[in-house]
């Protein structure tokens, strides 16, 4: 018979994983360089035996070594996020926000439209997401959760502007890597508070 340990695990159980490890840090159990190296641990797991190693010293968090077929998701988010998702618009409008999810990659086309990708609602089971821009005469808004961090480095403007109000480069999680192209454009990139109402 076939050691559990030994057994392989999907995709869905790695993300499920991560997200155990997102609880964790919100519970202090471990640091954000922790949650740094077991992420990129967990990813890298193709054994049911290796998955289990970043969670065991943490209480309750052990992932089942049953066979799993499914990975229980919020019922909020609708399926597994993809790998990757490309989103075109050409003197349109293109938005994501609320509740969705967010795959590794996001590439966006924009010709003379306007794209929106707003993440503080969203269901973020990867540390890091590449935003991938192709952008003429357009103008992209991306809207982050406190506690991010991006990196621009890669993004090439010719006869465009970019506003970066995040301004913390590296080590927030989840974090952004934002580059590609923009011609003509405008990229405005910054962490607002999702509203609530406050009694006076």
């Amino acid at each position: 018979m076939t050691d559990p340990k030994q057994l392989r695990v999907s995709d869905a159980e790695r993300e499920h994983v991560v997200g155990l490890l997102q609880k964790a840090i919100g519970r202090g159990l471990i640091t954000l360089d922790e949650f740094s190296e077991r992420t990129d641990q967990a990813l890298a797991s193709r054994t049911r035996g290796e998955l289990n190693a970043v969670l065991v010293d943490l209480p309750g968090m052990v992932s089942s070594e049953a066979p799993v077929e499914d990975v229980a998701v919020d019922p909020r988010f609708a399926g597994s996020p993809k790998e990757r998702l490309e989103l075109k618009s050409t003197m349109s409008h293109v938005q994501r926000k609320g509740r969705w999810s967010v795959p590794r990659t996001i590439v966006v086309h924009n010709r003379m439209g306007n794209t929106e990708l707003d993440f503080r609602e969203a269901h973020l089971p990867h540390p890091v997401v590449t935003i991938d821009l192709d952008v003429f005469a357009g103008s992209v808004r991306v809207l982050v959760p406190e506690g991010s961090s991006v990196n621009t480095d890669d993004l090439r403007l010719s006869a465009s502007g970019m506003q970066d109000k995040v301004r913390v480069e590296s080590g927030g999680r989840p974090h952004f890597v934002v580059k590609g192209n923009v011609k003509a454009g405008t990229v405005e990139i910054k962490v607002k508070r999702k509203f609530s109402f406050r009694h006076a």
